[in-house]
């Protein structure tokens, strides 16, 4: 992990602190987990106009349909995925902004990710170069379909829903290994997917709300 720690104003500072106080209150209780969420600044991952909601309990939009996922939800993705373990070998799925790859460099020192969308992808690679977070490999790809040349992978997170788990994943996913997804249409819910040793199991978590997950590329 990088263990980088980035400069903050006042305002941003007291705003990024109230944001953790918040995320304790919703029952995030792994250290590690809001201290990777304190490092990084938000802010930088969103527009200027709405830079000053960057600290908020909100999902914002990032142009293109698509938007940064809520602390809490990052949060809650990631501690769920980490409880009794470390992250090791991570692939995201929908690095949008670049933000959340953000957070999960600073918990394990391979980070993969994968976006769609090019312009969207231009903008993660340019936004964790300005924080100087260099250790996240960036790649343009259909990310129902994985990084089979990287993989396996111990932890997969998916930042978009999907009607059901894709099967690239669940290959890449490494023996003893945990993957996190929204699944579902207009209701969805997080599953967290485990590969043991009798096979794939699931359990439901927390009921959210993303974008779609759309195979392609742009």
């Amino acid at each position: 992990m990088s263990g980088a720690v980035f400069g903050f104003g006042m305002t941003s500072q007291r705003t990024r602190t109230r944001m953790i106080e918040r995320l304790r209150e919703q029952g995030i209780s792994d250290e590690e987990v809001l201290a990777a969420i304190a490092a990084v600044p938000r802010h930088a991952f969103v527009e200027e106009a709405l830079a000053s909601r960057a600290y908020e309990d909100t999902a914002l939009p990032l142009g293109f349909a698509q938007t940064i996922s809520q602390p809490y939800v990052v949060a809650r993705m990631i501690e769920a995925l980490r409880a009794g373990r470390q992250l090791g070998k991570t692939l995201e799925i929908g690095a949008g902004c670049g933000y959340q790859a953000a957070v999960l460099a600073q918990l394990t020192d391979e980070v993969y990710a994968i976006e769609r969308i090019e312009p969207l992808l231009a903008k993660a690679r340019l936004n964790l170069r300005a924080i100087k977070q260099l250790n996240v490999r960036l790649k343009h790809a259909d990310g129902q379909l994985g990084l089979p040349e990287a993989a396996p992978f111990d932890t997969i997170i998916v930042a978009a829903a999907a009607l059901r788990v894709p099967p690239p994943l669940l290959r890449q996913l490494a023996p003893g290994g945990r993957m996190i997804l929204p699944l579902g249409g207009a209701t969805q819910y997080l599953a967290l997917i485990e590969h043991r040793t009798e096979g794939y199991v699931e359990t439901r978590l927390d009921t959210v709300r993303f974008v779609p997950l759309l195979s392609g590329v742009e």
